[in-house]
């Protein structure tokens, strides 16, 4: 068995934090499948193909490949598909996940038995580790408690919102998942002080956003390869 499963949100997924991996996975022969909340196609957020946010090289890239992409175009509901079939899942962040990918219960479910399981490895980006503050194990103990976790951080999230935690297209933040992550007892560090931050602990690969997108690709092959 050599396939990965991606976990995209249809709310607004970060360009870079998903298409790095697929394509780093693709190209080293593992077999990859795009799932959603619904089953619709993810939605990207502008910013992340915003040449004066991103560049234009990985402005170009991403969109193309979110464009073009069939597994992308054509994914599969989160509930159709069961973790025991893949070697990893990932989740790529965005702030869309808050309102979907994190909320989700048959995420949440991929999520708890991928770690659980025997084989699987799991990778959670930037917003989406923000779905470690409500996954919880069998017995209901929160799955973040006691791990060592990166993650989006407050500090980039003050940067980024106003005063009443909306968002610059307007909707409001339900919450800021650095806080979230660490009220479920996650032990938190996003390395502020470094330019990339990735955490292992165990068959949790978490990474801190999209400038650890190579860094989390290449630590998930790693882990894999062992």
């Amino acid at each position: 068995m050599s396939d990965v499963l991606f976990v995209v949100s249809e709310e607004g997924y970060w360009g870079d934090e998903c298409i790095t991996p697929l394509e780093s996975l693709s190209a080293a022969g593992y077999d990859a499948t795009v799932a959603t909340p619904s089953g619709d196609p993810p939605v990207i957020d502008d910013r992340s193909v915003d040449p004066e946010q991103v560049g234009e090289e990985t402005a170009e890239r991403v969109r193309e490949v979110h464009e073009r992409d069939e597994r992308l175009n054509d994914p599969v509901p989160v509930a159709a598909v069961r973790a025991d079939d893949f070697d990893a899942v990932v989740f790529p962040g965005g702030h869309g996940t808050e309102w979907d990918v994190n909320q989700d219960t048959h995420a949440r479910t991929l999520l708890r038995e991928t770690i659980a399981g025997d084989n699987g490895v799991a990778l959670v980006v930037c917003h989406a580790v923000g779905i470690l503050a409500f996954a919880r194990d069998e017995d209901g103990s929160f799955l973040v408690e006691g791990r060592s976790v990166t993650g989006f951080p407050n500090e980039w999230e003050a940067d980024i919102v106003d005063e009443a935690d909306r968002m610059p297209d307007g909707r409001k933040l339900p919450y800021w998942v650095e806080d979230e992550v660490k009220a479920a007892g996650g032990n938190w560090d996003a390395a502020l002080g470094q330019d990339e931050s990735v955490t292992v602990d165990g068959d949790l690969v978490t990474a801190r956003g999209p400038e650890s997108s190579n860094a989390a690709a290449t630590t998930l092959l790693q882990e894999l390869e062992e």
